[in-house]
């Protein structure tokens, strides 16, 4: 992948796999019973699959596969892994030879997890690094969130920092955590020493035309010389066409900038005459733009865009899948939420004969009420396992319906409970269909035996009854008195031990779709000719931050950037391209 040319083959191959496994892709587990979907995958494949033990689906997504399954089944498996980019973590040493890590104290860690503290160290690395060889010494931080980059830049790089970020309460807490902190560097300086804070704009960026006139808006106000302060924006700010030398050279730096975000930071920085260099590790592909007459989201580049492939919102959801994060689940926490799964799409079922109107709307029930809800479920589990009513499996009456209506709602499946990250520790909640797995607390409270993790028929028959009730709550769906979920569960359960198999087959092309979103954002940037270099680096630890792929790019103002020649994924831009453009 040296050459556009390279790059677009590679797409070009994932976007002809892609083609031939399209129904799997679009498939939706909510419709998992009312459409029979176990009917489209090879009849061979799920007898295969369903006598597998879990721990061998779950690593379905990882690319391994077993001497006697079909050749064919093993053929889909190795291909799809084969397309995918090499997420395995490298030394940012190896890419940038003079970068340096810094440990972060615990003060500047305040508030941050391990995922956290892990990306912000290694991430604030190459941003110095990237900063220093271009000679700038302002750094934008897009997408900010509560400025843990922006405050590693500032306090251990010595690098003034401009944060944009949509939320004012966000740079509230960026400016008062950054205030603390510099009162701990200043009492540890034995010379008396300006610390500069980050300066903090709070604006919803829509456009690229807007992040680049908020950008140099704000470094033209002081000239670099950040303060405290929050300036709110609109999307009435015009773009500045015309280069301000006063302003600096700038490096646009993005943390999990969601959706368009991360599109928008590389439109600047291939328009903007004052940015040197990108480094940006996306996420929330679900949120991308796709099919609009304005700029997309998805695709960017010239190939993608002539390509016949389109993703759609539910394939997007797919690309935030993660393989290190399946292989990593338990057995227990893997079957919970394939019980999950079989809820959702039972309770399809129930809507599909009881309420069609509603069932036409595709609608969605929601990740609401967490904390109630595993509440109510934990005392429904030990209500019915000490009463004996675990077959009581009745409609309930008004009273217990309004009882149900508190906002506690039950989830809708797409993955395991920590196969989805995105730019935070909690699942990606962009999909229609995101999973909870706070149920799957609750389930795991019961044990039928010391060889069988998985629940009896009676107790998932419960917890049905208790989903489907919060659903019908929460959908605002009136009393039916003949409303029977023990028929519609018999009518599925023998059906439930394709789930797991399906799902798994269906998350092995997760990362295959990431790796063509991300390729497409490679190559719009080679189709800008020799005047650019970038490359696509795993940053971080697949297993603790799953979205890993670090998109870096700088403008050959001077000398070239040197990278390590043994890190494996450098690409120099070829000669024979367009000029540098601002369009789409």
């Amino acid at each position: 992948c040296e050459t556009a040319e390279q790059t677009r083959e590679w797409m070009e191959a994932i976007a002809s796999f892609l083609g031939r496994h399209r129904p799997l892709l679009e498939a939706h587990v909510v419709n998992f019973f009312k459409d029979r979907l176990w009917e489209m995958v090879d009849a061979d494949w799920m007898e295969c699959l369903r006598r597998e033990p879990v721990e061998s689906l779950l690593m379905l997504p990882s690319g391994c596969v077993q001497d006697h399954w079909p050749s064919s089944l093993q053929e889909f498996i190795l291909t799809a892994r084969s397309l995918v980019l090499p997420r395995e973590q490298k030394s940012p040493q190896s890419f940038l030879p003079n970068s340096r890590v810094a440990s972060i104290g615990t003060v500047l860690a305040q508030g941050m997890n391990s995922k956290k503290k892990h990306e912000i160290e290694a991430l604030s690395g190459i941003v110095d690094a990237i900063a220093r060889s271009r000679g700038a010494k302002t750094v934008v931080d897009v997408g900010s969130g509560q400025g843990y980059l922006a405050q590693a830049l500032s306090f251990e790089y010595q690098l003034a920092v401009i944060a944009i970020d949509a939320s004012s309460h966000h740079a509230s807490v960026t400016n008062t955590r950054a205030e603390r902190i510099k009162k701990h560097y200043a009492a540890k300086c034995v010379e008396k020493q300006q610390f500069k804070v980050p300066r903090t704009v709070t604006c919803h960026v829509l456009s690229s035309d807007t992040l680049a006139a908020v950008t140099l808006d704000a470094c033209q106000d002081d000239h670099g010389e950040h303060i405290t302060e929050t300036n709110n924006c609109n999307q009435s700010i015009p773009q500045i066409e015309q280069p301000n030398h006063s302003i600096p050279q700038l490096v646009l730096a993005g943390l999990h900038a969601c959706g368009d975000l991360s599109v928008n930071m590389l439109r600047v920085f291939v328009s903007c005459e004052q940015v040197q260099a990108l480094v940006s590790v996306g996420c929330c592909y679900n949120l991308l733009s796709e099919d609009t007459d304005t700029c997309p989201g998805f695709p960017i580049s010239k190939a993608a865009k002539s390509s016949k492939l389109v993703l759609g919102k539910s394939i997007r959801d797919l690309a935030c899948q993660s393989a290190e994060r399946w292989r990593n689940l338990t057995k227990e926490m893997a079957l919970q939420n394939f019980d999950i799964h079989a809820f959702r799409a039972a309770f399809q079922m129930v809507l599909e004969k009881y309420f069609p109107e509603v069932s036409r709307l595709s609608p969605s029930i929601g990740r609401q009420g967490k904390a109630l809800r595993r509440q109510r479920l934990r005392k429904v589990m030990e209500s019915h396992l000490a009463m004996g009513k675990a077959d009581d499996l009745s409609y309930p009456n008004c009273k217990e319906q309004n009882m149900n209506t508190d906002g506690s709602l039950p989830t809708e499946p797409t993955a395991p409970k920590g196969a989805v990250e995105c730019c935070s520790n909690e699942l990606c909640t962009g999909d229609t269909y995101s999973t909870s797995a706070v149920v799957g607390s609750s389930i795991s409270r019961v044990n039928v035996g010391p060889s069988d993790t998985n629940l009896d028929e009676c107790c998932k028959l419960t917890l049905f009854k208790d989903f489907t009730i919060s659903g019908l709550g929460r959908l605002g769906c009136g009393f039916v008195e003949d409303v029977n979920l023990l028929e519609i569960w018999k009518d599925v359960q023998h059906f439930t031990e394709f789930i797991g198999p399906f799902w798994c087959l269906r998350a092995a092309l997760g990362p295959l779709v990431e790796t063509y979103i991300l390729l497409d954002r490679l190559l719009f940037l080679q189709e800008q000719g020799s005047a650019v270099e970038a490359s696509l680096f795993p940053l971080f630890d697949p297993a603790m931050s799953p979205r890993n792929m670090a998109l870096v790019a700088w403008k050959l103002t001077g000398d070239p950037l040197e990278p390590s020649h043994d890190m494996g994924m450098y690409k120099r831009l070829p000669s024979s391209s367009v000029p540098l453009s601002n369009k789409c």
